[in-house]
Parts: structure tokens; C-alpha cells; sequence
């Protein structure tokens, strides 16, 4: 390698940084830079991207190689991260859906509404669920067909419509974190539908960067040829990060919000929790309230647990489950993670990411690490000596490890539903993957599982309020997950209805019957339904006017939902195949306000 300073286009930052570089042993970057001002196209592609790379890491890229010696060093040696500390069963409180203590804490939740920011985190591809578009521009379900960014939006919107009865003309901010994957798209299904019904100055897209792929144990940057630094993604973490260098966070405090809310991308049920989960957060003053489900003891999900540190120290995070039950066994239970005989779950409850967080304190912290959250790295290795790779490693973060470096003083806490499908149906696994799961007992978190989940929800609020709903009499198959349930197929925007609450309040229960046989979709916002007999068939409430439905009788042919087989899946959309079912759409009707 030639010397540095006698390539006269680079400038003395550059040089400065190639450097750093030098000296944390990354020298093979500039093998191939031999005679000075030759093959200058493929030395300046390369030193752009070190300097983006070196932009987009809080503490540029030689701060990165020096956190990957430190990390790589501890996996060599086999470190236990947690060694040292004591678990325990941390501070919050289960809630059965759909009970009083659930729709109090929904309800003030609502009244928090106007103290609320949003957080989406979508920064994948629908890939590993067989379908190449954006997860968030997938259907919810296919009786409202309404995607995903539609459903979250209109979910923002009602809140928002909730919080300016107090305080008019207040908007709710939604940030979406995206990827170099899935930015451009994402702004495209936007731009298309005129985001959702809300104001473009509302919705502000954070791009989340890749960083540099290591390929040994002294975090050797990885190379794809002599121009191109080999990079993958840092993780959803990154969120936190992006949050603090853009200003946002700090701008939405400055604006009055006290609450920050953070969700993923498909999970069709998420505000059924997150609503009760900001009202759980301001009843008891946690700083950090992890949204969570019920977990059996071992089940490959991450744990919502309280370490207590040897000097006393304690932080409440998610420990994944492969390191949960090891702690336990080393040191309060010889038998590890086992369920409490009471309740037939761990005490440890599961963790969904979806957390509420105090924006003051979140602040405080940002500025104090400047959003850079504990990092982790999970290198292959090819031999015993553990510095040789089978492939290319990097570092990575999660969204849920930001508590970690909270002071003991916080209060951290967590909100348990206690029926899962209610709160978490997260669209996550292809059709084979979940079939497989469900013959092991495990949740399929399909697009399948996803969308009946739905049903069978809003069916049960129905009932909750009165309305007299058939039980289905049989259970079908879709993409070889046997023993469904197909409840009548119920849908409504959230601009609709978005609460327990809200729906009692425009639906009169004892004059609502649904047959088990029938599908409904209700778009209409000002819609109040006093008297429908759904007995068979199809039924849509549409209009932006008022409407009052009474007195109506609706039998039809209706809409079918049709079992694909291994065959007619690979003739239809994506987003069909990956369910399992198409919907032969035969009769519907319409009721719309009267014509003046």
C-alpha cells in the first residue's frame, strides 16, 4: 500500500480518518490503492461509503471497530452478560381483555391520548412471509382490505380526534422508521393515499443506515470486492439513535408530548394493548412500561425480567428466553424456568416490543448516550479458536434493550393482556413455517392467524356489549393449519370505532344479531347502528355522513372464504397465497346515508 498523502483528491478529514482506520489494523481496506491517482472511480466509491458509514454511527466508524474489539473479545472468552445477577419477577400488572379493569385503564389511556407520540418500527420486507412488497402495505384482513399503515393511521386519527375535544387542533406525530429496503416505498404508499387522511407535516419518515459486516475476531471490516465494504443491518435499536440525532424527540417535548408510543409493523392487534398500556403507564408513573402476553416457561420468546446486580443494582429488560432459564438454574431455582401451577405460564411474562416510555426520561437518557443503546454480536464460528467466522458477523442492537442503561431510580414496569390473539397476532412466518409451528403447539403468527384473530376479536367485543353473535360450528383448514376457527367476518376502521367503549357507544348491543355465516365491514365514522339482523351474508356501512342503521334484515350469498391448495396458491396474489384463502365475493349490501 502506498502512502495516504499522495493521493492528492483526498482531503486532510479524510486522510485523518483513514488513519484512525489504519491504526485500529484496517489497513486491507487500501490494499489495492498501489500508485498514487489510479483507478480513482473505485477508490473514491470506497472512501464515500467509509464516510457514510462514518456518519451514520454515533461516534463515527472508528468508535464502531473499538466497540466490536471490546464485544468480540467478551464472545471469545464466552463472557456471560448476565453473570452476576439474581432475576426476579419484575413490577406490572395483567389485564384480562375486555374487563373493567381492562376498559378503565383503555379508558384512560384515551385521556392521555393528547400527550401522545408515535413510533412505527418498518424497516422490512415481507420476505420471510413470501410476499416481496412492504410488510406495512400488506392487508389486515380481507373483509376491510384495509393495510396495514392504514389500519396504524387511522387507529392515530381516532385518538387524535378523542384528544382535540380537549385541546383543538392538536396532532398526534407518527415517526416511521424505514430501511434503505423499504424508504422509497414507503413514501410511495403514502404519497398514493394521501397519507391515510393525515397531514403530511404529521408523518416524518427516519431512514435507519446499515453499518460494516466484521469478518474476524480483531473486527477486520468485511469486504464484497476492493471497492465495497460489506454491510448488513444494525437493527431495530437504530430507532433510538435516529430519534436523538434528527431532533425529533427533543422537538416533540418541546412541543408538550409526555408519552412515546413504539409498535411494529404487523401486528393487526397492537392498540388493542397499547391504548390500556398508556393508561396503565400514566395510573402508575412508569418510565418504561413493556406492552407483554403470557409465555409457558421456555417458549422461544424474550422475557420481561428484573436483574438485581450484586451491588444491589437493579434494570428490568427483556432477556431472551435462552438465557433466562440458565440464570435461574445458577441461582434462585435449580429447576429453571418452570410455570407457575396457578395460572399454567411463567411468572416471567413474554415481550411483544411494543413499549410506552415517559418522554422526559427518555430524553434525559438520549442525551446522556446520545441514543446509542447496548450492542450485542453473534458471530459463527468456524473453528475452536473462536476468532475464525463460518460467514461475516456485525453489530446489532434491539429497540426493547433501551432500559438497560437506565438508572435504578426508574420505574419500569410491565402491561400484560392475558389473551394473546387480542393483542398479539403478528404476521411474521410464511405458510410452511407456520404450519409447522402449529403442529408443535405454537402460535402459527401467520397471515392467517392474523386475520382470524381479527374476527374473532371484534366478535368478542360484540358480544361484550350486548350484541347477540352465532358461535361458528365447525373449524376449517387454510395452508395446512388445521382446527381453525372462522368467526363471522367482522371489520371496522378504527375511525369507526377504536375502543371497547367506543364501540358500545355506536353500536346498540341488544338490537344486533350476527349470524355465524356472514361478513361486515364498517367504514363509515359517524355511523350509529341501533337495529341490524346480520343473518346470512355480506353487509358494508360506508359514508362520511351521519347514519343511523335500525330495522334492517340482511340476507345474501354473500362472501366466501375460499381454501386455497398447494396448487391454486401459486395462481393467485402474494397476499392471498401467503393466508391461504381468496374471498369469492358474490352479494353485498350497501347502506349509505340518505340523499338529501
Amino acid at each position: 500500500m502506498m502512502k495516504i498523502e499522495e493521493e492528492t483528491w483526498l482531503s486532510q478529514e479524510d486522510i485523518a480518518l483513514i488513519q484512525k482506520l489504519i491504526d485500529l489494523e484496517q489497513e486491507h481496506l487500501f490494499a489495492s490503492w498501489t500508485a498514487p491517482d489510479q483507478d480513482q472511480a473505485k477508490k473514491k466509491k470506497l472512501m464515500e461509503q467509509i464516510r457514510h458509514l462514518d456518519a451514520n454511527y454515533s461516534g463515527g466508524l472508528a468508535k464502531y471497530i473499538e466497540n466490536a474489539k471490546v464485544l468480540l473479545e467478551h464472545s471469545r472468552k464466552g463472557t456471560n452478560p448476565l453473570e452476576g445477577y439474581t432475576p426476579e419477577v419484575p413490577t406490572g400488572i395483567s389485564l384480562d381483555f375486555g374487563s373493567q379493569e381492562y376498559r378503565d385503564y383503555e379508558n384512560k389511556g384515551v385521556e392521555e391520548a393528547g400527550e401522545c407520540a408515535f413510533i412505527l418500527v418498518a424497516g422490512g420486507l415481507g420476505e420471510r412471509l413470501g410476499y416481496s412488497g412492504i410488510k406495512v402495505a400488506l392487508p389486515v384482513d380481507l373483509s376491510s382490505n384495509m393495510c396495514f399503515l392504514q389500519l396504524y393511521i387511522e387507529s392515530i386519527l381516532a385518538l387524535q380526534a378523542k384528544a382535540q375535544k380537549k385541546n383543538p387542533g392538536r396532532k398526534l406525530p407518527l415517526a416511521i422508521m424505514t430501511s434503505g429496503d423499504t424508504h422509497d416505498r414507503t413514501v410511495a404508499l403514502l404519497e398514493e393515499e394521501e397519507y391515510f387522511g393525515m397531514d403530511k407535516d404529521q408523518v416524518i419518515l427516519m431512514k435507519q443506515e446499515k453499518v460494516a459486516c466484521l469478518s474476524d475476531g480483531n473486527a477486520r471490516i468485511a469486504m464484497e470486492d476492493d471497492c465495497t465494504i460489506q454491510t448488513k443491518p444494525h437493527g431495530h435499536g437504530d430507532v433510538h439513535m435516529l430519534l436523538h440525532s434528527l431532533g425529533i424527540a427533543k422537538k416533540w417535548q418541546q412541543d408538550g408530548f409526555k408519552w412515546l408510543c413504539f409498535f411494529q409493523d404487523t401486528n393487526g392487534q397492537a392498540f388493542n394493548g397499547l391504548i390500556s398500556a398508556i393508561g396503565v403507564s400514566a395510573d402508575k408513573g412508569f418510565d418504561v412500561n413493556s406492552l407483554a402476553v403470557p409465555r409457558k416457561a421456555k417458549e422461544a420468546i424474550g422475557a420481561i425480567t428484573r436483574l438485581k446486580g450484586q451491588d444491589g443494582s437493579t434494570m428490568t429488560i427483556n432477556v431472551e428466553y435462552n438465557q433466562l432459564d440458565p440464570l435461574l438454574r445458577d441461582t434462585v431455582n435449580p429447576e429453571g424456568d418452570v410455570n407457575d401451577p396457578k395460572t399454567g405460564f411463567s411468572p416471567f411474562p413474554g415481550n411483544i416490543n411494543q413499549l410506552v416510555l415517559k418522554l422526559d426520561t427518555y430524553c434525559d437518557e438520549l442525551e446522556r448516550h446520545k441514543g446509542v443503546i447496548a450492542e450485542f454480536v453473534n458471530p459463527k464460528y468456524a473453528d475452536e479458536s473462536r476468532t475464525v467466522f463460518k460467514k461475516s458477523t456485525r453489530l446489532e442492537c434491539m429497540m426493547q434493550d433501551f432500559p438497560k442503561s437506565l438508572p435504578s431510580s426508574a420505574t419500569v414496569g410491565f402491561t400484560t393482556i392475558n389473551q394473546v390473539y387480542a393483542a398479539y397476532s403478528p404476521v411474521k412466518n410464511n405458510a410452511e413455517d407456520a404450519a409447522a409451528k402449529a403442529k408443535g403447539g405454537n402460535p402459527p403468527h401467520s397471515a392467517t392467524s392474523g386475520e382470524l384473530d381479527r374476527y374473532k376479536t371484534n366478535c368478542e367485543i360484540l358480544s361484550m356489549i350486548g350484541c347477540t353473535v352465532d358461535t361458528p360450528e365447525k373449524t376449517v383448514s387454510y395452508n395446512d393449519i388445521d382446527n381453525l376457527t372462522l368467526w363471522p367476518r367482522i371489520s371496522w376502521s378504527p375511525l369507526f370505532a377504536l375502543t371497547i367503549q367506543d364501540v358500545q357507544d355506536n353500536i346498540h348491543g341488544e338490537g344486533v344479531h350476527i349470524g355465524r355465516d356472514t361478513s361486515m365491514y364498517i367504514s363509515a365514522p359517524h355511523a350509529t347502528i341501533t337495529g341490524l339482523n346480520l343473518q346470512k351474508g355480506r353487509v358494508e356501512i360506508q359514508g362520511s355522513d351521519s347514519i343511523e342503521v335500525t330495522g334492517e334484515v340482511v340476507n345474501n350469498h354473500g362472501w366466501d372464504w375460499v381454501a386455497l391448495n398447494k396448487t391454486t396458491r401459486n395462481t393467485v396474489p402474494e397476499e392471498l397465497a401467503i393466508r391461504g384463502f381468496i374471498v369469492d365475493k358474490r352479494e353485498c349490501k350497501r347502506i349509505t346515508p340518505p340523499q338529501p
